[in-house]
């Protein structure tokens, strides 16, 4: 049998010599002798486009910035970094909540690895209407999805909002007035069944004082403006408020949400956060 070079391809106008008799090292599956373990390694911040689908049986395109890792026993030295846009290239038809345990899980597969994470972070967009004229605009969301696989899958949706907060002592104690400011809203969940970004998104707004939109016109600003004058929220109101909706929510099994209030008077913003598991 021979062991000449095939005709080498070329790239550029440059021949590449491929040499089919041999092998190339794997060195990064070569033992270590430090004996330490990692917990994660892997790619971080690839950008890649992504397709969801819509509550409505539509897709919707993005782009999302995603990190994938895997855990890294002790006696190996490196893992195979291609292998995690591989697996990406493989799945990133249509990412939806119920797909991505199955990317996670085939990184893990891939890698030979007794852990992998799965972390994306994209723009959503949401069509939305103004509440008095009805005029349409498109809102946008920060969702995050989060999936590791360590023989069962655990995943975790998150979703931020904008929104509106006004002060309940400054409408108390002002003659006329109060003073307000945008907010975002965040809620990280668990949750059984089928649960839509959108779902996500009307627990989070109806936590504030009042929703915000793409587009408003002079009776819009009026209603929302009103809106959140006779809807005076702490931003302790806020998580609050937010709680109870993901209790009733027989879907969220737990919950990690805060709200990050951008102070219009004071040079500092205001916080709040509280995590519950619902399982007990």
């Amino acid at each position: 049998m021979s062991t000449q070079p095939t005709t080498p391809p070329t790239e550029g106008g440059v021949r590449v010599e491929i040499n089919t008799a041999h092998t190339m090292p794997d060195v990064q599956a070569s033992s270590d002798a430090r004996r330490i373990a990692i917990d994660k390694v892997g790619v971080k911040d690839v950008v890649y486009p992504i397709t969801l689908r819509t509550p409505d049986g539509g897709k919707q395109s993005t782009v999302a910035t995603i990190n994938m890792y895997v855990s890294l026993p002790h006696h190996q030295k490196g893992t195979h970094m291609s292998r995690f846009l591989e697996v990406l290239n493989e799945h990133a038809e249509c990412m939806t909540p119920e797909r991505i345990p199955e990317v996670a899980r085939a990184i893990k597969e891939r890698l030979n690895a007794e852990e992998a994470h799965l972390e994306l972070e994209f723009t959503y967009f949401v069509r939305k209407l103004a509440p008095v004229t009805k005029m349409p605009g498109l809102m946008d969301y920060k969702v995050r999805f989060e999936c590791s696989a360590d023989g069962v899958e655990d995943f975790i949706m998150g979703v931020t909002a904008p929104a509106t907060s006004l002060c309940p002592c400054s409408k108390e104690i002002s003659r006329f007035g109060a003073h307000n400011q945008r907010c975002h809203i965040e809620a990280r969940v668990r949750f059984d069944e089928t649960m839509w970004i959108e779902d996500l998104v009307k627990h989070l707004e109806g936590a504030a004082s009042s929703q915000v939109y793409a587009v408003l016109k002079r009776p819009d600003e009026k209603f929302v403006t009103e809106v959140a004058f006779e809807n005076p929220k702490f931003v302790e109101d806020i998580v609050r408020d937010l709680a109870i909706s993901l209790e009733d929510d027989e879907r969220v099994t737990w919950y990690s949400i805060n709200s990050e209030n951008f102070e219009s008077i004071h040079n500092h913003n205001a916080y709040a956060q509280l995590t519950r598991d619902k399982r007990g």
